[in-house]
Protein backbone atom coordinates (compact mmCIF):
# COMPACT_ATOMS: atom_id res chain seq x y z
CA UNK A 1 0.00 0.00 0.00
CA UNK A 2 2.92 1.67 0.83
CA UNK A 3 4.44 2.07 -2.60
CA UNK A 4 0.86 2.51 -4.34
CA UNK A 5 0.54 5.71 -2.56
CA UNK A 6 3.72 6.69 -3.17
CA UNK A 7 3.86 6.45 -6.98
CA UNK A 8 0.34 7.74 -6.82
CA UNK A 9 2.38 10.88 -5.30
CA UNK A 10 5.21 10.77 -7.90
CA UNK A 11 2.69 10.78 -10.82
CA UNK A 12 0.57 13.79 -9.36
CA UNK A 13 3.84 15.83 -7.83
CA UNK A 14 5.23 15.38 -11.97
CA UNK A 15 2.11 16.05 -13.66
CA UNK A 16 2.36 19.76 -10.73
CA UNK A 17 5.99 20.42 -11.73
CA UNK A 18 4.82 19.75 -15.65
CA UNK A 19 2.08 22.29 -15.25
CA UNK A 20 4.04 24.44 -13.89
CA UNK A 21 6.48 24.74 -16.57
CA UNK A 22 3.63 25.05 -19.17
CA UNK A 23 2.54 27.75 -16.90
CA UNK A 24 5.95 29.46 -17.16
CA UNK A 25 6.57 29.07 -20.68
CA UNK A 26 3.45 28.71 -22.49
CA UNK A 27 1.92 32.12 -20.74
CA UNK A 28 2.53 35.14 -21.79
CA UNK A 29 2.75 36.71 -18.27
CA UNK A 30 3.43 34.00 -15.80
CA UNK A 31 0.69 32.64 -13.31
CA UNK A 32 1.37 33.72 -9.93
CA UNK A 33 0.35 30.05 -9.07
CA UNK A 34 3.79 28.32 -11.06
CA UNK A 35 6.30 28.94 -8.32
CA UNK A 36 3.67 27.42 -6.09
CA UNK A 37 2.91 24.60 -8.06
CA UNK A 38 6.43 23.88 -8.66
CA UNK A 39 7.18 24.35 -5.20
CA UNK A 40 4.73 21.87 -3.84
CA UNK A 41 5.69 19.13 -6.66
CA UNK A 42 9.65 19.50 -5.88
CA UNK A 43 8.56 18.94 -2.20
CA UNK A 44 6.41 15.92 -3.15
CA UNK A 45 8.20 13.98 -5.65
CA UNK A 46 11.34 14.41 -3.33
CA UNK A 47 9.05 12.40 -0.47
CA UNK A 48 8.14 10.17 -2.60
CA UNK A 49 10.87 9.05 -3.99
CA UNK A 50 12.54 8.85 -0.27
CA UNK A 51 9.27 6.51 0.83
CA UNK A 52 9.85 4.66 -2.74
CA UNK A 53 13.50 4.07 -1.60
CA UNK A 54 12.97 2.89 1.82
CA UNK A 55 9.49 1.12 1.65
CA UNK A 56 9.63 -3.13 1.93
CA UNK A 57 6.87 -4.94 0.16
CA UNK A 58 5.45 -5.27 3.26
CA UNK A 59 6.17 -3.39 6.05
CA UNK A 60 6.16 -0.07 4.20
CA UNK A 61 8.41 2.42 5.96
CA UNK A 62 8.02 2.22 9.74
CA UNK A 63 9.95 4.52 11.98
CA UNK A 64 10.83 6.35 8.82
CA UNK A 65 7.72 7.95 8.58
CA UNK A 66 8.66 10.70 11.20
CA UNK A 67 11.82 11.50 9.74
CA UNK A 68 10.00 11.83 6.81
CA UNK A 69 7.48 13.84 7.16
CA UNK A 70 9.97 16.45 8.88
CA UNK A 71 12.31 16.31 6.26
CA UNK A 72 8.94 17.39 4.00
CA UNK A 73 8.07 20.01 5.78
CA UNK A 74 11.70 21.55 5.91
CA UNK A 75 11.43 20.95 2.26
CA UNK A 76 7.90 23.07 1.92
CA UNK A 77 9.14 25.69 4.36
CA UNK A 78 12.53 26.56 2.83
CA UNK A 79 10.92 26.78 -0.55
CA UNK A 80 8.01 29.00 0.53
CA UNK A 81 9.93 31.23 2.48
CA UNK A 82 12.42 31.53 -0.40
CA UNK A 83 9.12 32.36 -2.37
CA UNK A 84 7.89 34.85 0.22
CA UNK A 85 10.74 36.68 1.12
CA UNK A 86 11.46 39.90 -0.36
CA UNK A 87 14.22 40.62 -2.81
CA UNK A 88 17.04 41.03 -1.86
CA UNK A 89 19.17 44.76 -2.46
CA UNK A 90 22.65 45.75 -2.12
CA UNK A 91 21.89 47.04 1.36
CA UNK A 92 20.76 43.59 2.50
CA UNK A 93 22.41 41.51 5.09
CA UNK A 94 24.38 38.35 3.98
CA UNK A 95 23.46 35.22 6.26
CA UNK A 96 26.39 33.46 6.45
CA UNK A 97 27.87 34.87 3.51
CA UNK A 98 24.89 33.93 1.19
CA UNK A 99 21.70 36.61 0.22
CA UNK A 100 19.06 35.63 2.67
CA UNK A 101 16.94 33.46 -0.05
CA UNK A 102 19.92 31.54 -1.46
CA UNK A 103 21.18 30.72 2.47
CA UNK A 104 17.69 29.30 2.78
CA UNK A 105 17.91 27.00 0.26
CA UNK A 106 21.20 25.80 0.47
CA UNK A 107 21.44 25.68 4.15
CA UNK A 108 18.04 24.35 5.09
CA UNK A 109 17.67 22.47 1.88
CA UNK A 110 20.54 21.19 0.61
CA UNK A 111 23.05 21.17 4.08
CA UNK A 112 20.41 20.35 6.91
CA UNK A 113 19.04 16.88 4.99
CA UNK A 114 22.62 15.44 4.86
CA UNK A 115 22.50 15.02 8.68
CA UNK A 116 19.24 14.47 9.15
CA UNK A 117 18.40 11.40 7.12
CA UNK A 118 21.31 9.75 7.27
CA UNK A 119 20.78 9.35 11.22
CA UNK A 120 17.49 8.43 10.70
CA UNK A 121 18.50 5.50 8.36
CA UNK A 122 21.26 4.28 10.75
CA UNK A 123 18.55 4.69 13.49
CA UNK A 124 15.98 2.21 11.80
CA UNK A 125 18.99 -0.33 9.66
CA UNK A 126 18.20 -2.85 11.63
CA UNK A 127 14.07 -2.89 11.89
CA UNK A 128 13.88 -2.16 7.78
CA UNK A 129 16.97 -4.49 6.35
CA UNK A 130 16.33 -8.07 5.79
CA UNK A 131 16.10 -10.57 8.05
CA UNK A 132 17.03 -13.97 7.96
CA UNK A 133 13.28 -15.12 6.77
CA UNK A 134 13.72 -12.57 4.12
CA UNK A 135 17.16 -13.93 3.33
CA UNK A 136 15.76 -18.14 3.31
CA UNK A 137 12.89 -16.61 0.85
CA UNK A 138 15.39 -15.46 -1.26
CA UNK A 139 17.68 -18.06 -1.48
CA UNK A 140 14.36 -20.18 -2.17
CA UNK A 141 13.07 -18.49 -4.54
CA UNK A 142 16.56 -18.48 -6.40
CA UNK A 143 17.17 -22.47 -6.40
CA UNK A 144 13.88 -22.48 -7.67
CA UNK A 145 15.06 -20.50 -10.99
CA UNK A 146 17.93 -21.87 -11.22
CA UNK A 147 16.78 -25.28 -11.20
CA UNK A 148 14.32 -24.48 -13.93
Amino acid sequence: MTRTIALGALLLSTLLIAAAYVGALVAAVVPPWTPWALMIGTSTIMLATMVLGASRARGGIGRLAIPFVAMFAVLLVGFGAALVMPIETVSTPLWLGLPPRAAVILYGIGVLPLFVLPIAYAVTFESLTLNETDLERVRQMKAKRSAS
